[in-house]
């Protein structure tokens, strides 16, 4: 079944596009970064992780190389082909009830910050159903400058150039923000909406969803560790 792109998201490149203008064979191509590390040194070992939006498994296949166990869901078959040694659940985030807990929930790839506010809700209370009480909530947020400092270019040492081309207010503090990757030997734009949220905003809506923040992994507060309120 072709699922339909969402309003106000574009894509264009070779390859499948996801509803919300990510393409399978780009984010096939992306290098993975430091966020496995990140992850592994705030959960204890071996915990099972339910990832939410796992895309192709660019994270997904490091934290099996260290000992965790994945769920991994995402809405896209196309994106879960590429994913190995996980057990995979094809489901739309929001649709999400496994009827299980696990020691971590895991939403990344800045989702929080969907530009529709149900939506940003419907996703938090997937993480609130199924991490278990004593568990935690990992969330990846938008760095503070991430819209202002646009436009900006990144070479990546692999050889593929990463561009934000502008990030334009829509009306209601949405963004509509529009990306573009290019490779020697092929192309890629997106074009997404991002609500963007200050840390009070953020921490707000966690609070409103019954999840507090426990602590900010990182220096720049983009990975954060979120417990049960109750």
């Amino acid at each position: 079944m072709e699922l339909k792109m969402r309003a106000g998201h574009q894509a264009t490149g070779p390859g499948a596009i996801t509803p919300d203008g990510c393409a399978v064979e780009l984010y096939a191509r992306l290098p993975i970064g430091p966020e496995p590390e990140v992850i592994a040194a705030a959960v204890p070992a071996g915990a099972h992780i339910l990832e939410l939006g796992c895309g192709v498994g660019r994270m997904t296949h490091p934290l099996l190389e260290r000992g965790f166990t994945v769920t991994a869901v995402d809405e896209s078959p196309e994106m879960l082909e590429r994913v190995r040694g996980a057990r995979t659940i094809c489901s739309p985030i929001e649709d999400l009830d496994l009827g299980e807990t696990y020691d971590v929930v895991m939403l990344a790839s800045f989702l929080v910050h969907a530009g529709s506010v149900e939506e940003r809700q419907a996703l938090l209370r997937t993480c609130v159903r199924h991490v278990a009480p004593t568990g935690c909530v990992l969330i990846q947020r938008e760095g503070e400058d991430w819209h202002t400092d646009v436009p900006r270019e990144r070479v990546d040492p692999a050889g593929f150039t990463v561009r934000i081309v502008s990030s334009e207010p829509v009306g209601d503090g949405v963004r509509s923000v529009h990306a573009e990757y290019e490779f020697p030997d092929a192309g890629w734009t997106q074009t997404f909406l991002s609500r963007p949220l200050t840390k009070d905003q953020f921490e707000e809506a966690l609070a409103e969803e019954g999840l507090k923040v426990d602590a900010y992994l990182t220096e720049d507060r983009i990975w954060v560790r979120a417990i049960p309120s109750d």
